[in-house]
């Protein structure tokens, strides 16, 4: 009789557990993210009347897994765009909560004299609140509907975003070891510089290649790949020393922006399921009745943190953004819990051994006691903000109850505007093609230089990776020398006065200036030149390249292309519509 595996033993046993807890979860009307939890806990070790899981690395491998497909499945329903109609009060609440929460943490851990690196961590796990467990509160009470619930689901994508962000800083942290300033100052640039490459080349290339392969798309085709490409980003950013889980979630926002993201999103949601209820058993697997009774007090501690911090702190972010007392009480007091990223935070500590054993089952404890109270502390906004319009005087009521959505100040005038969004859209040409022309610089000399070098003389090498950069970077110059600059509008404010001359003189000198260095460069790296000769060279490529038509019309292309992926998606829906 052949031997099971023990990894085959353990996905049985967990699977078992999962399916029996998230039936009575279910059944309670809670949380099913709580059920693999207590399921985790039942098929651990830490429970003697229970088998256990034996193979603790296999079940380790398998949560990574589902974390990679967990934050594949929030990309796939992040937008751009979306990010854009919100305007700029959930990204201030959002950015004023975490920052504001992340201190309340990190003073919790220094008063029990926890480690730097725990309180760090700890900071950053009770800044950010579940979406999954508000999303499901709000619908199950009916409230998806209101203006506050629309306004605490845009707070919630901001905070994911830049949940990412900070699990790329701290990953950074962990492995320095040491918190510097110039540091974690690089490692933001290169992943601004990084998101800006792979979203722009992403959304360029993968919407275009899955419409030429459509004909050969069925729902299988289309799962292994979509899996394939968000594996390869994985690959891809770890390579880049991000996260796995961080190269997921990029590959997820760029799917979303295709035609393609709502089936891509069905067809990934059951895979998603199955490994995520792993991760989150495993999660439950952390849990040690031994260490929360030790630590009881820290986690009772924590909870009152969260508790007001998030109704203290979050509704002064609101109040920050615009919002009036009531939206905002209304809103913190939605946020008091913690979630999914907590848990994801809590395994990059582990994994990087940076933070205490204990650390992990006790932000568990608190994650599963705020969830359970979630509900209710959404029912006691309205009346926790009757008394406090009873408390404070009729002035301030009148003046923090305003109508946010009037304009008190004077509407911007028509030139204005037009200076807004051209200055807005020069700015975006200016990043993306800088981006775009760095990379190929960088590639051309890792990787292009190497294999030039084995096909031609010496003598001939730098010139010619020289010259294949420069074609390869044409478009993107043009681009940075010309793009967006001759427009009726822009004509306009030419012709308004020397207010706006001196703006429209001012970007063409940078567009000229980034340029000239870019081009600079090649000349530079092609051929040592004296100086007159250099400049000379450098006069020629870029007279060159202002006057080309066939790098204009290369340029347009590329632009018109990127600008169809783009909004793609929304015309399929408009077109569906009128149907």
């Amino acid at each position: 009789m052949s031997q099971l595996e023990p990894l085959i033993a353990d996905l049985a046993l967990i699977l078992i557990c999962a399916g029996v807890m998230t039936l009575l979860f279910k059944s309670l009307k809670q949380p099913i993210v709580l059920g693999y939890i207590v399921a985790g806990f039942l098929a651990s070790p830490n429970m003697p009347y229970m088998p256990s899981v034996t193979d603790g690395h296999g079940v380790h491998v398998w949560s990574e897994i589902g974390v990679i497909f967990l934050l594949f499945a929030l990309g796939l329903e992040f937008s751009f765009k979306k990010i854009l109609k919100m305007g700029a009060a959930p990204i201030i609440a959002a950015v004023a909560i975490i920052l504001s929460m992340m201190y309340v943490g990190a003073c919790t851990g220094e008063l029990f004299g926890w480690s730097q690196m725990d309180c760090i961590f700890l900071g950053g796990m009770l800044a950010m609140s579940s979406t999954t467990i508000i999303f499901k509160a709000f619908d199950d009470m009916g409230l998806r509907k209101e203006r506050f619930a629309g306004l605490v689901l845009s707070v919630l994508i901001i905070e994911d975003i830049l949940a990412i962000v900070l699990m790329v800083m701290l990953s950074t942290l962990a492995v320095s070891k040491e918190f510097e300033g110039s540091q974690m100052l690089q490692s933001i640039l290169t992943l601004g510089l990084y998101l800006v490459l792979w979203f722009t080349v992403g959304l360029y290339f993968i919407p275009m290649a899955l419409r030429k392969l459509k004909p050969l798309m069925n729902d299988e085709t289309l799962l292994i790949t979509s899996l394939a490409l968000c594996f390869g980003m994985v690959v891809a950013a770890s390579a880049a020393g991000f996260s796995a889980a961080f190269g997921a979630f990029v590959m997820g926002s760029i799917l979303a922006e295709t035609v393609e993201a709502e089936k891509i999103e069905h067809l990934v949601a059951p895979v998603k399921n199955l490994f995520g209820a792993i991760f989150f058993v495993s999660v439950g697997m952390m849990v040690d009745v031994n260490l929360i009774v030790e630590y009881i007090v820290p986690i009772l501690c924590l909870i009152a943190a969260i508790m007001l911090g998030q109704t203290i702190l979050s509704t002064c972010g609101f109040l920050l953004s615009g919002q009036s007392l009531k939206t905002s009480m209304r809103c913190s007091f939605s946020l008091t819990q913690i979630g999914e990223f907590a848990f994801i935070l809590a395994t990059l500590g582990t994994s990087l051994h940076v933070t205490s054993d204990f650390l992990y089952p006790i932000v568990v404890a608190v994650s599963v006691f705020t969830t359970f109270t979630t509900p209710y502390m959404i029912r006691l906004a309205e009346p926790a903000y009757n008394a406090v319009s009873r408390v404070l005087p009729a002035k301030w009521i009148a003046k923090l109850e305003r109508n946010t959505d009037e304009d008190d100040g004077k509407a911007p005038s028509e030139l204005q505007q037009i200076w807004s969004e051209n200055f807005r859209k020069f700015i975006f040409i200016l990043l993306i093609n800088s981006v775009l022309c760095l990379a190929v610089m960088s590639i051309m000399y890792y990787f292009g230089q190497p294999i030039i070098a084995s096909l031609l003389p010496e003598k001939w090498v730098r010139p010619v990776t020289a010259l294949i950069g420069l074609a390869i970077c044409g478009p993107f110059l043009w681009m940075l020398l010309r793009g967006g600059g001759e427009s009726p509008e822009i004509d306009k404010l030419w012709a308004s006065g020397p207010r706006w001359r001196v703006r429209l003189t001012a970007c063409a000198l940078l567009r000229l200036f980034i340029t000239a260095v870019f081009v600079s460069y090649f000349v530079d790296y092609a051929i040592p030149w004296s100086s007159w000769l250099a400049i000379f060279a450098i006069v020629i490529v870029m007279m060159i390249i202002y006057y080309s038509s066939h790098l204009e019309k290369r340029s347009n292309e590329m632009v018109q292309n990127f600008t169809d992926n783009l909004s793609a998606r929304e015309k399929l829906k408009e077109e569906q519509k009128h149907q």
